[in-house]
């Protein structure tokens, strides 16, 4: 008898945990550390707190694949959760990402006397073109969105080979979109603190390279998770969010694109 069946209802109640106090006690530590490491009086209690909360987070979700893919707890119902969760944790990604263009627009669109009453300011920046390294990343992050569409589709089939090659494929893609972004950060001829324009363009671009990192260890796991077997045609919630969190990195980037490097180009 299905677990399901013994408790008459369709929901998951959750056992006890000691990662949610546990995750705010690293949450505490990282953040307060990082207001003592930003007056030079230590960096370990920082250390710590981002350790606590990687360690928190492995076993929490570790316990949540377990809890849906051997114990069977995540049942239609608990799914459909699940899935409004992710929805709306991308959208207030979207609402995080929205806070930057708006910085970059106010700039952009209206730029003031102090950098010369021009876009990008005509002194100390060097602004990239678009059609080298940025449209080589926007085609890498586009092919990428194909990829796992296809893993994706593979996997709804049955087609467990297709699955796994276009997870590798996709996270190669992910590494090689990092890698190029690193160089141009590397050949920029502007920087953070140079002003408005360094600002606004490491901020933006600085922060979708941090969610393409996240992104790409996620489908990693995917990928680490297909050879064990955890999912099922009909029951695979974490690859899943791992392709709609993808195509959200890849809209994202398609914007940048667009904003920062082509409408706001010499």
């Amino acid at each position: 008898m299905s677990t399901t069946h013994a408790r008459g209802h369709d929901y998951h109640l959750v056992d006890p945990s000691p990662w949610p106090i546990i995750g705010a006690i690293g949450s505490l530590l990282l953040f307060g550390g990082a207001v003592l490491f930003m007056h030079d009086i230590t960096p370990w209690v920082m250390i710590a707190g981002f350790v606590i909360i990687a360690y928190t987070m492995l076993v929490w979700w570790r316990d949540i694949v377990i809890e849906g893919t051997f114990k069977n707890d995540h049942t239609p119902i608990v799914q459909l959760g699940l899935r409004y969760g992710m929805v709306l944790f991308i959208a207030s990604e979207v609402m995080f990402f929205v806070a930057w263009f708006w910085a970059y627009y106010n700039a952009f669109l209206y730029p003031t006397e102090a950098i010369g009453g021009v876009w990008p300011p005509a002194e100390g920046v060097e602004a990239f073109s678009p059609w080298e390294l940025p449209l080589l990343n926007t085609i890498i992050l586009l092919t990428s969105s194909t990829t796992v569409t296809w893993a994706h589709h593979a996997l709804r089939k049955g087609d467990y080979r297709n699955l796994k090659l276009g997870l590798w494929i996709t996270v190669l893609l992910g590494l090689t979109f990092t890698g190029i972004q690193a160089v141009e950060y590397a050949e920029a001829g502007f920087a953070f603190t140079g002003g408005i324009y360094g600002s606004t363009f490491f901020m933006a671009t600085g922060f979708h390279g941090a969610h393409v990192i996240i992104g790409t260890v996620f489908l990693a796991i995917c990928l680490i998770r297909a050879y064990k077997g955890h999912f099922k045609p009909d029951h695979h919630f974490g690859l899943e969010a791992a392709a709609w969190y993808w195509h959200f990195v890849d809209v994202v980037w398609i914007f940048l694109f667009v904003s920062i490097y082509w409408a706001g180009s010499p």
